[in-house]
């Protein structure tokens, strides 16, 4: 079925096109060393700005270690990320495919076959028809109410302005900085566009021919408010592996990538502000410290061969064509959405209009088996709408015809019986951990084994279990009750102390709280089994290891013990901080992603590294279990760098609606 649509105007904003991966850092800043890190500059510098430092597993490979999208790691140097949103890239096809198939029935019942395609209006060859969600074009008969549709393939095509690229000499070495930066051109008189090629790995700081500590390739550029950079790498020849960064005149860094094909990179940036920019070419596991020191990487490491050789960089400043959707959805609705052809970006943006989940990757493979979200595209997004009107579908980043799956469901609780039920097992279990990367069915020690390590006694165990469940229900029950966004909103807490062990029934999922990263085979304090916007998987499990939690104070940040002193009240720190943590567990299960550990917004899904002092609920005097301790919620907050998303999460909208009756 064909639909003609005219586009009507709507409000407001336009597509940020920010890399996912980027950091906002202040001028010449550096990352700040947390407790107990003996990383150099250099390596903070490049975790600060979302860029691994592990070794990365060859593409599409399983990296080592648990799945740090739903992982609390303790030391997120340990992580390779970019292998991570690769492998996860690979599998999502084949994961979409299993979970079509077994979700068919619930595919039928609530998004009607075949799917009504939507043409975009917007003449073909031209742009700025629909670039914004004030000029969005309107679906209208969209949504899951009786006599709409919910499930929409949209055929569209992003028409871009054609920008000449003339071969440009690449500046003699030493152009490692933002003083020393190479001239491109692009801003000059005419010209918008330049095609350089060079080598990392030939000035004073290579490898081979200099002192070791990295070679970057710094290139200066012009640009007008209103366009776009698109700055891309290709190196069909040798090991290099290349991250890009761009930085302002000031050192400001504003969008970095590594990995967007293979292992080439791509930033894609609209610009705001006339002026100069700085884009600097480096090698995965050796980015500047300082992008005024072209001395100030800190040594590409024992990889052999090492990550040196050529490239060829394409730049562009032009206009972008941009296409935007509108929708209409109700409070609840749970929006599942994929790109395949010439798009590379999706995203979604709610009622006011603001960006929710901006996507240039697939990891729907993350999603549980029950979900029916749509995977398997260039770009995969999801939203849980919790305000009643318009919503913007958002596609970019690409040349040519596109096509995207928009697809919309009901939660799966609405107007079931039982209610979810969320069972916190104190006691120790057998778990298989083999679904979490560990070595199979294990024993976890019980929460008891661990009350000494703490400075509690056997005595404490039933007053900590009492508090840990008051925390998880504040969190995952009060606070959600409070926000009013859902008058349906239902969830039970049980616990081992209290209740009979319930999980194996319907609809309930559990948290174990016990055992090490040994008896697991898992090395995390945290993980779950899925993420899974809507909760349609309704009986999952997550971990929560004490080990880490319980070590020695200062021997990591990650540790409740490295805030304790003779001010704090032991009891109420430990409790809050193993609420929080729990809290953060169940959060993936009923549908969040991590939330950035660095910004101004404590977050219950921030993620750990630098930021486990905020997520305990340590407050400003930087001792656990005194009087300014923090009260951590869900709520808004962007998402996590590392893991390639944009925009504002709300991380208790996400999960209000999947937990109902």
């Amino acid at each position: 079925m064909r639909r003609s649509i005219a586009t009507v105007s709507a409000a407001v904003l336009g597509l940020a096109l920010i890399t996912p991966g980027a950091a906002q850092a202040g001028p010449h800043a550096l990352a700040p060393s947390a407790p107990g890190s003996d990383l150099s500059p250099a390596d903070q510098a490049s975790l600060a700005a979302g860029v691994g430092i592990a070794p990365k597993a060859p593409y599409g490979a399983k990296p080592k270690g648990p799945n740090p999208y739903l992982a609390e790691v303790a030391d997120p140097a340990k992580v390779d990320f970019s292998g991570w949103a690769n492998y996860l890239k690979t599998q999502a096809k084949s994961k979409a495919a299993a979970r079509d198939k077994q979700t068919k029935a619930l595919k039928a019942a609530a998004a009607p076959k075949p799917a009504v395609v939507v043409d975009e209006d917007e003449l073909p060859g031209t742009s700025g028809g629909n670039d914004v969600p004030v000029n969005a074009q309107r679906v209208t008969g969209y949504g899951t109410g009786a006599n709409q549709f919910s499930n929409i393939r949209i055929l569209g095509s992003l028409d871009n302005e054609v920008v000449g690229t003339p071969t440009v000499a690449p500046a003699p070495e030493d152009n490692g900085s933002i003083p020393l930066a190479g001239p491109t051109g692009i801003g000059i008189g005419t010209q918008n566009g330049a095609v350089i090629t060079s080598q990392i790995g030939d000035g004073p700081h290579g490898r081979q021919t200099g002192d070791g500590s990295n070679d970057f390739d710094f290139y200066k550029l012009t640009a007008p408010a209103g366009k776009v950079l698109t700055l891309s790498t290709a190196t069909p020849t040798g090991p290099l592996d290349t991250v890009l960064q761009l930085f302002k005149p000031d050192g400001t860094l504003v969008a970095v990538n590594d990995d967007f094909s293979g292992v080439d990179s791509r930033i894609v940036h609209r610009v705001t502000t006339t002026g100069d920019y700085y884009l600097a070419v480096a090698a995965y596991g050796g980015l500047p410290a300082d992008p005024f020191d072209s001395g100030s990487g800190g040594g590409i490491g024992d990889t052999s061969p090492p990550s040196e050789g050529p490239y060829t960089l394409t730049l562009t400043s032009g206009g972008v064509d941009e296409d935007f959707y509108a929708i209409k959805l109700r409070p609840g609705d749970v929006l599942g959405g994929a790109v395949t052809g010439s798009a590379t970006f999706l995203t979604v943006y709610d009622t006011l209009p603001r960006e929710v989940h901006g996507s240039r990757q697939d990891a729907s493979s993350i999603y549980p088996m029950d979900s029916p979200l749509p995977g398997g595209g260039n770009a995969v997004t999801d939203h849980v709408a919790t305000q009643a009107g318009w919503h913007y579908i958002g596609v970019a980043g690409g040349s040519g015809a596109y096509q995207v799956k928009v697809e919309a469901y009901r939660p799966v609780l609405q107007g079931a019986k039982p209610q979810q039920t969320l069972y916190l097992d104190f006691d120790g279990a057998r778990v298989n951990t083999g679904v979490f990367g560990g070595t199979g069915n294990s024993d976890l020690s019980p929460l008891a084994a661990f009350l000494t390590r703490w400075g509690l006694t056997r005595a404490d165990e039933d007053e900590l279990i009492d508090r840990v469940v008051a925390g998880v229900t504040e969190n995952i029950k009060n606070d959600l009750v409070a926000s009013g966004l859902n008058p349906k909103f239902k969830v039970k807490i049980a616990n081992s102390k209290d209740n009979a062990d319930t999980f194996g029934k319907a609809n309930v999922s559990r948290v174990v709280v016990g055992g090490t990263i040994d008896e697991s085979g898992v090395d995390t304090i945290g993980i779950a089994q899925s993420i899974d916007p809507g909760n349609f998987e309704t009986e999952e499990t997550a971990l929560v290891l004490l080990d880490v939690l319980s070590s020695p104070a200062g021997s990591t940040p990650a540790s409740l013990n490295t805030y304790l002193t003779g001010d704090s009240d032991r009891l109420a720190f430990v409790a809050q901080g193993l609420a929080n943590v729990i809290s953060h567990e169940a959060g993936h299960f009923f549908g969040d992603f991590h939330t950035d550990n660095r910004d101004a917004l404590p977050n219950l899904m921030d993620a750990g590294g630098t930021g486990f002092a905020t997520l305990f609920g340590v407050g400003p005097d930087g001792v656990g279990g005194t009087a300014d301790d923090l009260d951590v919620d869900f709520g808004d907050s962007t998402f996590l760098p590392a893991e390639g998303f944009v925009g504002t999460e709300d991380t208790l909208g996400r999960i209000v609606f999947g937990l109902t009756s």
